[in-house]
């Protein structure tokens, strides 16, 4: 087996489904190339009985039919040894063969089935849902040897299809998992088991272009520097992920050009925008369609939705959350860069430079526990948001990006710098922070506001830098 980093408790959540004696329904989600396929491989490859991966809708040349996923579980059922059939015209058809199959290799241990990226295979009027409700209801839950895992990357399919199923899979899953990017710590991690060496001011600037996704990380080439890397990834001829904004969604959401259109408009604004202005901007009717687009966003984990600090509970923003897609809208689709050494020649250009201050804010926005624990508050309970304050036009107004707002009446009003190098706090700085706590304590006069700087470079001491309460630093970040 190969060494998996972090996954501690989805491991032993998995092997505890496995030693079960009972019919096991597993389902598992998230973001594309987040590690679905390889956590289920590694933990439960050595007991698969039967594998199949649904075919992608991702084709430029033709659409895959239910003819196509039939025959292509046609194929997986004689890799795993079935023989003397005719290809299933029909998905109740094709789970009686895996009945069958099954019944044949049974020899009383424990029979693990993996069907990954389940939602590609729902094609439209396919009656596949009907034919999976079959096997499991008629056939599947009285054979206690039996654990069913099945995982996929269209996250909102899997959640309103599968997991909150009202129908005859109502309450049929033994357990779901949600697979979660890494952690900064995790991410340290892997390029240590990859043999690949960056500091910790260098993981955390991968982090802001990559995120915390196992696929893209595992693309590094150790023999290359951070910035030879992302050019390689992103600008050079055939980079490895030249196309993988495209791809992403295309092979994730039904509707994937308006996804990508109310992506696009998210990366104009951090702190997000309603649902109201998410639609004017993109030209949507915000009813209907609109609404289970906005849900596919946030269940893929690409999007949140949040209150704003003192806003109603009526008045939700949306914000774009995904690290991967921040990076490639900036740089790949707004800014139209062509040169294929970008990243290596423009290090220090205000433009990366600017960027790299609002990718700051969203990996901390990402590592509020660790900031919680830094502060030792990990036990007060919080919510955590942004806050907006609009001015005239979108460049006035006040805009903080994190909250945290205590159960104790303690409101930690982060201000995140991605510095290199010592942070020198200037008269004029310290006085605008000192007018936004102001502000924001005679909003709130039951609440007390502790400014809190998290950076990744020291602070320095001068006249000014007692201005902030408590400070958070970027080791902490990776705790």
């Amino acid at each position: 087996m190969c060494i998996i980093i972090g996954r501690e408790k989805e491991i032993e959540e998995l092997e505890r489904r496995y030693r079960s004696n009972r019919p096991e329904f597993v389902a598992v989600y998230g973001r594309r190339r987040v590690g679905k396929t390889f956590l289920i491989n590694e933990v439960m490859r050595d007991n698969m009985v039967f594998h199949h991966t649904g075919l992608s809708p991702y084709d430029r040349k033709r659409k895959v039919t239910l003819k196509d996923q039939l025959q292509n579980f046609y194929f997986s059922l004689i890799r795993h040894g079935m023989e003397g059939s005719n290809p299933p015209k029909t998905w109740l058809e094709a789970f009686f063969m895996l009945e069958q199959l099954l019944e044949r290799r049974d020899n009383g241990t424990r029979q693990v089935v993996f069907i990954d990226e389940l939602p590609w295979m729902d094609t439209p009027k396919s009656g596949f849902l009907t034919a999976l409700e079959a096997f499991w209801n008629g056939w599947g839950n009285a054979r206690h040897n039996l654990c069913l895992v099945v995982c996929g990357s269209a996250a909102s399919w899997m959640l309103d299809s599968l997991i909150n199923n009202k129908g005859g899979l109502y309450g049929r899953l033994t357990c779901e998992m949600h697979l979660a990017p890494f952690t900064l710590n995790e991410c340290e991690r892997f390029f240590e088991s990859r043999g690949i060496k960056l500091s910790r001011y260098n993981i955390t600037q991968a982090y802001m272009i990559l995120g915390g996704i196992p696929y893209y990380i595992d693309c590094f080439d150790p023999s290359l520097s951070l910035a030879q890397n992302i050019d390689r990834l992103f600008f050079n001829p055939k980079a490895k992920l030249g196309d993988e904004f495209d791809r992403l969604f295309s092979s994730v959401f039904d509707h994937a050009q308006a996804c990508m259109e109310i992506v696009s408009v998210l990366s104009q604004r951090h702190a997000g925008y309603t649902r109201e202005e998410i639609a004017e901007k993109t030209g949507s009717n915000p009813n209907g369609d609109f609404t289970a687009l906005l849900k596919a966003l946030i269940a893929s984990d690409f999007v949140k939705k949040y209150v704003p600090y003192g806003a109603s509970l009526r008045e939700p923003h949306y914000k774009l959350t995904d690290c991967f897609c921040w990076f490639w809208l900036h740089f790949k689709e707004q800014s139209g860069i062509v040169e294929t050494d970008y990243w290596e020649h423009h290090l220090k250009e205000q433009e990366i430079a600017s960027w790299r201050g609002i990718a700051f804010e969203e990996v901390c926005l990402q590592h509020v526990q660790q900031i919680k624990s830094a502060l030792q508050i990990a036990g007060v309970s919080s919510t955590e948001s942004a806050l907006v304050v609009k001015g005239k036009n979108e460049n006035n107004g006040m805009q903080i990006d994190l909250l945290i707002d205590r159960a104790d009446d303690v409101v930690n009003v982060c201000e995140m710098k991605f510095n290199k190098t010592a942070i020198s706090i200037a008269k004029d700085y310290a006085e605008k922070l000192a007018e936004r706590i102001s502000t924001l304590a005679e909003a709130n006069p039951a609440k007390t506001f502790h400014l809190t700087l998290v950076s990744a470079a020291p602070l320095k001491t001068n006249k000014y830098s007692d201005i902030f309460t408590s400070k958070v630093t970027i080791d902490e970040l990776f705790k």
